[in-house]
């Protein structure tokens, strides 16, 4: 499956909020897809200091970059819902 183009993803997510604006999201298709692009951000930029901290030779800065961008993505996926109670303890 390829992925949607930046326009392709904006004009879904478009059309996903105004089914949930409507009360039509019967199916929950559209608050998924809200839900994993709000996600997906921040797993993004998680995946970015991952890069960055093994490019650096595992720094010290870098990883508390890494550590951070972890800490915002746990907290994003908590807000979404996506609540299990754990969190990493670095």
């Amino acid at each position: 499956m390829g992925k949607p183009t930046v326009a392709e993803l904006e004009t879904a997510l478009q059309h996903a909020a105004q089914l949930r604006e409507q009360g039509e999201d019967i199916y929950y298709i559209a608050k998924a897809l809200l839900n994993l692009n709000y996600r997906m951000k921040y797993l993004e930029e998680v995946l970015d200091k991952v890069k960055l901290y093994l490019h650096s030779g595992e720094g010290a800065v870098e990883h508390a970059l890494l550590i951070k961008a972890i800490e915002e993505a746990e907290r994003a996926s908590m807000a979404a819902g996506d609540n299990d109670g754990k969190m990493h303890p670095w």
